[in-house]
């Protein structure tokens, strides 16, 4: 059984890193970088871990695990000065997603180059090559996902003999993905006599079991309970229309601020960021059907505010990371009371305040009320339209939207080569002609503007298919003079989407999953 060490958890300026025995290259990096003052789970772990002790930490998501174990491998490895061999890590560790792979080497770089240790990142959804040159060079630090690791061991390229401290981090969600067995197998290639440090927000059986067979009497950390709220973190349930719940969630997406959005399956979260942005909402998608440079490509754009909306699939409930993300919406509530709390755990993290959302309809009044039972939190439960004030109060702030491209209308659809009415001759397609991107603003308090209805964006697509038409005719006309042909209604994707999703806004069409109840059929991520 692990040993349980007792610990009054202090605030953060209690206890300084020195105190706690860190070297001062570390401290001075973690100064460059805004951090003086360790969190309660960074002050409570930390003499352990750089003793060499077997450490379980157990704490809430965002309170600052990751640096609880990057700062002990990077301080022990710089003492023992062990020297790189190709193909065989110094330190390594697991991390379920890509997303909190890239984020733990992400904010492991700076204090690993001011020590100047050698790092890499490893994961699937990309090529191997890359990294297999990687690991011939070698590396003090192995950032990897289970399976993509399992692959280079077999192939050859890696060897876990030499690894002197393991790391298992959100070893509950490995549990829950199904990369036990291949864990196991990972780390029963590492050396018995080397340090394991293992976080997880819960202690569930699958846990237990990695606990009991790999880590020798350790020291457990329990700085939260497991799966506490967060104080800073208040929560809401906006009772809704079916037909308004859009509506609303465009509203609230509006507001200044990054907001993250959870939807339940891949799908949803593509229909729904398609809609929010023809809805003039700055929206990227995040789930398990987009490619790495995808992935990369939205979480960049939703970090440096060009997207001001992420929508997610539980993909990015742990593992991401982005400062200041004001508001988590629950489109679609989640199955289980977990993934509630880990999904709301992308705000108010590291002692900042947020405000999680969850959007309930007729039909999920006793399942969210279950769900929020479960999660032993306090939720007001408030009736709204997409015009009320609540909306304001919650996410409060002017509301901005940014015209959508305006694609030229059914005729850039049609074939390259497309032969005259008249002649047959070819003629060359028309090139897309999109308008440019304008910012609309309302305010969010008053809420006193009328929203724009179907038949106002109807009227507006059709003036524009009645200019581009005039526009064709003086100076669109194929090789034999003959004007284009006129566009078929409803035949080009650039004109619904510029048309009949705004107007969808506030009609609130349909719902944004395929299986929207709580206790459904889960989704894919």
């Amino acid at each position: 059984m692990a040993a349980r060490r007792p610990y009054n958890t202090p605030s953060s300026s209690d206890v300084t890193f020195a105190e706690l025995g860190l070297p001062a290259a570390l401290i001075d990096a973690l100064a460059a970088n805004g951090v003086t003052r360790p969190f309660p789970i960074q002050a409570a772990t930390l003499p352990d871990a750089l003793s060499g002790r077997d450490v379980l930490g157990r704490g809430r998501t965002g309170s600052g695990k990751t640096y609880a174990f990057v700062l002990p491998l990077l301080a022990r490895l710089a003492a023992s000065r062990s020297p790189r061999k190709p193909g065989r890590p110094r330190a390594l560790i697991l991390a379920p997603t890509r997303e909190l792979a890239t984020q733990i080497a992400a904010s492991m770089a700076p204090l690993a180059e001011a020590l100047s240790l050698r790092t890499l990142t490893v994961f699937g959804g990309v090529g191997p090559n890359p990294q297999i040159a990687g690991l011939r060079k070698g590396v003090d630090v192995l950032v990897a996902c289970p399976g993509r690791l399992a692959d280079h061991v077999q192939a050859g390229h890696a060897r876990l003999d030499a690894v002197e401290v393991t790391v298992l981090d959100e070893a509950d969600h490995m549990a829950d993905l199904g990369f036990l067995p291949v864990v196991r197998r990972l780390l029963e290639q590492t050396p018995r006599s080397g340090q394991r440090l293992l976080f997880s927000a819960t202690l569930d059986a699958g846990v237990d079991v990695l606990v009991r067979q790999f880590l020798t009497k350790p020291v457990t950390h329990s700085v939260d309970s497991a799966l506490s709220p967060v104080a800073a973190m208040s929560h809401h349930v906006l009772h809704v229309r079916d037909d308004e719940r859009f509506g609303v969630l465009v509203d609230l997406a509006a507001a200044p601020g990054r907001t993250v959005v959870f939807t339940r399956t891949k799908r949803g979260a593509k229909t729904l960021t398609r809609r929010l942005a023809a809805a003039g909402v700055p929206a990227v998608e995040l789930h398990g059907n987009l490619a790495q440079n995808a992935r990369n490509r939205n979480l960049t754009a939703f970090s440096d505010g060009s997207a001001t909306t992420l929508v997610a699939t539980d993909i990015a409930a742990r593992g991401i990371h982005v400062d200041d993300v004001n508001l988590v919406i629950h489109a679609d509530p989640p199955v289980e009371h977990k993934a509630y709390l880990h999904r709301s755990g992308r705000t108010a993290r590291a002692g900042a305040e947020g405000t999680v959302i969850t959007l309930m309809t007729d039909s999920q009044v006793s399942e969210v009320r279950d769900l929020i039972r479960k999660a032993g939190i306090a939720a007001a439960t408030t009736r709204v339209r997409p015009d009320s004030p609540k909306l304001a109060e919650l996410a409060p702030g002017e509301r901005t939207f940014v015209a959508p491209p305006v694609a030229e209308p059914a005729a850039a659809e049609a074939p390259r080569h497309a032969r005259s009415a008249r002649t047959g001759a070819r003629r060359p397609a028309q090139a897309r002609t999109a308008q440019p991107r304008t910012a609309q603003t309302r305010t969010g308090q008053s809420h006193t503007a009328q929203p724009r209805t179907a038949q106002s964006h109807a009227a507006q697509s059709h003036t524009a298919q009645a200019r581009t038409a005039q526009s064709r005719t003086a100076s669109g006309r194929g090789r034999s003079g003959a004007p284009a042909p006129a566009p078929r209604s409803g035949s080009g994707r650039g004109d619904a989407a510029t048309a009949v999703a705004p107007a969808a806004r506030h009609s609130g069409a349909s719902a944004f999953s395929a299986r929207t109840r709580v206790g459904g059929r889960r989704g894919g991520r």
